[in-house]
């Protein structure tokens, strides 16, 4: 939770003046019962609460915006040098935060790790674990720079919850999620993202459960440079039978995989059969809820082990189709409102799975030897593959603030390319016509969305908010490249005289001239990634994510049309006596007050005393 939008990263304030917003506080029953305690956060907060100077606007780097995983000193070329640092000593980023602390004109660069532990004292796992951190504690010179590598960030945070996670423990199913708490637990005491990957590994054996969860730094999306992750964790239940067709893909994959558009020596040696089940979320805590899941993120893990896939069915459910879609032809709107639904289960399905759980990355190992054949050709060349991931460097690290939209690009056009297969769309139970409308509103969603995704386009600084939307309008210029009138987007008038835009996919070319494009992109979305090759990945996909001043003059109409996005308002539980009561509240704006305030009653002195203590870090102006 906080006052940056989870889905576009721009900073949004209250709808009503400064003086009208702090007459609301101290009407509420919190000032009534704790006076103190409000006025005093009120006064540290209001100012900032409203300001939108230009750092302050949107999260980012240096000028570019603000973030708390960074000292507000801290440059690009700051981070890059810690990164450096870090690739060398083996120290994974997800967990960690960068400060740059500067005294008498010397500079000190403070790396600081998530943990209970705040010294170098070892402290062994529940299970006997070795605490491996505190051999790169301390401080090191690093290209004649001094580098302090620190941990007990979020200390009294993560003792809170690290007391429930072993409460948890005690009603664990079967050995599998015994282990998979007791090596979180040793995380997040320690600051060990080995023992988060051997949790992982545990989860990832834990076949089936009934209730699923999963816990830890998990997703880049947030951070500027694209390396750390946010907090996040999530409780569900199984939805047994839409986890069938689930269940089904999975035992197709074998057969899909060959389908994709690069060649066998670029797809993993093995696939390594994943649980793939539908959740219905209870509890999913993070700036937003996804419709979708493919984790853990960890590439060694993926690549040799497997993963997990996850489709939240209620989060997909919670979508409303009685509205009128914009840019969308009035002809194919009742089809749209029909199948929107049924083609996203499809595309979510296909993208989680088969996008993120496809492809290979092309390694040097520890002893010298490669994971693959060193006389593999680049496709559409005579040359031998020349660049690969030497031990220690993942996609995150390699591919750094492009790596989260390219994956999602990556998956998206694997969405795309295999949603045209009879096979696949069987399993989802659509047949003859109405598999091929599935597919044409599937491809026309994503076009739409393309369009859409102007919203969270900066024009001032050319910089893109959300991975995914970004992701989308590659897409959308990848098709109208195409060419061949496959795609079209046109300016019309509207009723208002303000104008509107009118979307056009050819349904007929979808299965000719769009297949052929996105599996070309497709291919060449791979190759980059398995060879680790940044330069030619980055350049071409800066490329289709360039907005030209047609399509800057076309997001002043998108903007006009902008419709509210819509919130998911989450259940909360109570104990009462021996029951679990769940408590559900209206999807509306006041269910969501109730709700988080429900699920927050008290205030937070731990959480209090952080952000106070760290507030010389984060000064902008």
């Amino acid at each position: 939770m906080g006052n940056y939008k989870s889905f576009g990263d721009t900073k949004f304030i209250p709808g009503l003046a400064k003086e009208r917003f702090k007459d609301a506080i101290t009407c509420s029953v919190a000032y009534k019962k704790e006076k103190e305690i409000i006025e005093n956060l009120c006064t540290s907060v209001l100012d900032d609460l409203y300001n939108l100077s230009n750092r302050r606007t949107q999260l980012g780097l240096e000028e570019q915006g603000l973030s708390t995983y960074y000292s507000s000193n801290c440059t690009r070329d700051d981070v890059v040098l810690v990164q450096d640092f870090m690739k060398e000593k083996e120290i994974s980023p997800y967990n960690t935060r960068l400060f740059k602390v500067e005294k008498e004109g010397n500079v000190e660069y403070q790396l600081r790790l998530a943990s209970v532990a705040t010294t170098a004292e070892p402290l062994p796992g529940p299970d006997g674990q070795e605490d491996t951190v505190p051999s790169y504690l301390g401080e090191h010179v690093f290209k004649k720079n001094t580098i302090k590598v620190l941990r007990g960030d979020y200390s009294g945070i993560l003792k809170e919850m690290v007391q429930h996670l072993t409460e948890a423990e005690k009603y664990a199913a079967n050995s599998n999620q015994s282990a998979m708490l007791k090596d979180y637990i040793h995380c997040f005491n320690t600051g060990s993202i080995d023992a988060h990957k051997n949790g992982s590994r545990h989860w990832i054996r834990d076949k089936g459960p009934v209730i699923e969860s999963y816990i830890g730094f998990i997703e880049s999306y947030r951070d500027p440079f694209g390396v750390r992750g946010e907090f996040e964790g999530f409780v569900a239940m199984v939805n047994k039978e839409m986890s069938k067709k689930f269940a089904n893909l999975v035992n197709t994959a074998t057969d899909l995989l060959p389908l994709l558009p690069w060649p066998q020596e670029y797809e993993k040696d093995k696939f390594l059969r994943p649980d793939f089940t539908s959740l219905d979320i209870l509890g999913f805590g993070s700036s937003g809820v996804p419709a979708g899941i493919n984790i853990p993120n960890y590439d060694d893990i993926r690549q040799r082990e497997g993963f997990k896939n996850v489709s939240l069915g209620n989060v997909l459910a919670s979508h409303s189709s009685n509205e009128k879609v914009t840019f969308i032809a009035e002809e194919h709107q009742e089809l749209y409102s029909k199948l929107k639904a049924p083609s996203f289960e499809v595309q979510v399905g296909l993208h989680e799975l088969l996008g993120h759980g496809s492809g290979k990355l092309f390694q040097l190992n520890e002893d010298g030897t490669y994971n693959f054949n060193d006389k593999t050709l680049v496709p559409d060349t005579d040359t031998v593959v020349n660049s690969w991931y030497k031990p220690g460097e993942t996609w995150d690290i390699i591919f750094q603030e492009i790596a989260s939209t390219y994956e999602e690009c990556r998956a998206e056009c694997v969405g795309l390319y295999l949603c045209l297969n009879n096979k696949v769309l069987s399993i989802f139970g659509h047949e003859g016509e109405e598999a091929k409308n599935i597919s044409y509103i599937n491809w026309l969603n994503m076009v739409r969305a393309g369009l859409i995704a102007l919203e969270f386009y900066t024009p001032e600084n050319k910089k893109w908010r959300q991975a995914h939307m970004q992701a989308r309008y590659v897409i959308l210029q990848v098709l109208l490249e195409a060419g061949e009138g496959l795609v079209t987007i046109e300016k019309t008038e509207d009723e208002d005289s303000k104008g509107n835009i009118l979307i056009k996919l050819d349904k007929e070319k979808i299965q000719t001239v769009g297949r052929d494009a996105i599996g070309m992109f497709l291919k060449r979305l791979q190759i980059y990634k398995s060879t680790a090759d940044y330069e030619q990945g980055k350049t071409m996909y800066d490329g289709y994510s360039s907005v030209d001043e047609k399509f800057l003059e076309l997001r002043k109409l998108v903007l006009a049309k902008k419709q509210p996005r819509r919130m998911l308002v989450q259940a909360n539980t109570n104990i009462q006596g021996d029951d679990v009561i769940l408590c559900e509240y209206a999807a509306s704006a006041a269910g969501m007050i109730t709700s988080f305030s429900e699920r927050y009653p008290s205030h937070d002195a731990v959480l209090e005393k952080l952000w106070r203590d760290e507030a010389i870090y984060h000064q902008y102006k």
